[in-house]
């Protein structure tokens, strides 16, 4: 049985747009533990809503699937690169990725307003204030009621 969870970017950094394009990509560049942590959690199959932030209305736009388990993020190796971090090497990684692929659009993006004002998520950690982490847990029933708000 898949786990779910919640895939949070930027349309500028990545937007659904293009995952839909490629099909796949890997989800580099989270610099925060307890992000890294859930992607080490994850396991091929796992679910998980493709979410917008920091525009308008940010909203949930579709779902992706993961395709390959946690691996060293070798943004991190970079020099000059915007995610390079020198304390992170190819013989001790400190970060963590995970591929993601493609699997449906919403027939209508599910937004922030919409699941705030829907009673049944209050608990759902991306309406807690002030949690902000990019990759996230989504459970089960939070999962059911977030794709029937999308049809």
């Amino acid at each position: 049985m898949p786990r779910y969870w919640l895939f949070k970017t930027e349309p500028h950094a990545f937007s659904f747009e293009r995952l839909k394009k490629d099909g796949t990509t890997p989800w580099s560049g989270v610099r925060n533990f307890q992000a890294r942590n859930n992607m080490v959690e994850m396991r091929l199959g796992d679910l998980g809503l493709f979410y917008h932030s920091s525009i308008a209305e940010p909203a949930a736009m579709g779902i992706c699937k993961v395709v390959k388990e946690a691996y060293p993020d070798f943004t991190a190796f970079e020099k000059g690169g915007e995610y390079y971090d020198p304390r992170s090497t190819p013989g001790k990684p400190m970060w963590q990725m995970v591929d993601v692929a493609f699997v449906e659009e919403f027939a209508h993006p599910v937004t922030l307003a919409r699941m705030r004002a829907d009673p049944r998520l209050v608990g759902m950690d991306l309406l807690k204030k002030g949690y902000r982490l990019s990759v996230q847990p989504v459970m089960p029933h939070e999962w059911k009621i977030v794709l029937e708000l999308s049809k």
